[in-house]
């Protein structure tokens, strides 16, 4: 795909959206890692050294399911949305779990949503179809960003987590693919 630019309201700063590049590895790390060390928006623990990440990013753009896009400004990687293999059983294929993470600084300003219109208009025409997000509670801006994107809520898990010597829950939100959906 080509890639996207747009404004960022009232700074007229210029963003940019592209396909992940190897070049891009250790800022998409340090986003990582940040949600790692202060939320408990991942469950991973501890964080990752970008040797680890880059075993994670090369299952990504080898073929037209499962790709990666990042969000640039002043050329720095400032966000990424992923559509990942769902489950390894070849059953599964035609669903992938979708992720999207941004730099803590530059939240609310629609580049959630621009992030996950590329990943989704990128999707669009494959052999894909269920999309599948996995949102730790509570996560309103998550949980708005995908209902947006016309996910549904279909399940949830109570207390299936412990980071920070607590327990979490998490939601499972849904959304058809490739049929209007």
């Amino acid at each position: 795909m080509k890639p996207y630019y747009f404004n960022l309201e009232k700074s007229g700063l210029c963003v940019t959206v592209r396909e992940a590049e190897k070049m891009d590895l250790a800022e998409l790390t340090n986003i990582y890692n940040y949600y790692i060390k202060n939320s408990a928006i991942t469950f991973d623990l501890h964080p990752f050294s970008i040797k680890e990440r880059g075993e994670w990013f090369e299952h990504y753009n080898q073929n037209d399911l499962h790709r990666l896009f990042v969000a640039e400004l002043e050329d720095k990687v400032i966000g990424y949305a992923s559509s990942s293999p769902f489950r390894p059983k070849d059953a599964y294929l035609t669903s992938v779990e979708t992720s999207i993470y941004l730099s803590p600084y530059i939240i609310g300003n629609r580049i959630g949503k621009v992030l996950y219109r590329y990943l989704f208009d990128a999707l669009e025409g494959t052999d894909l179809h269920k999309a599948y997000a996995v949102i730790t509670v509570p996560n309103d801006q998550s949980i708005e960003l995908h209902r947006k994107f016309g996910f549904k809520k279909i399940g949830l898990f109570e207390e299936v987590g412990r980071k920070f010597d607590q327990y979490h829950d998490v939601e499972w939100w849904e959304k058809n693919l490739n049929e209007g959906g």
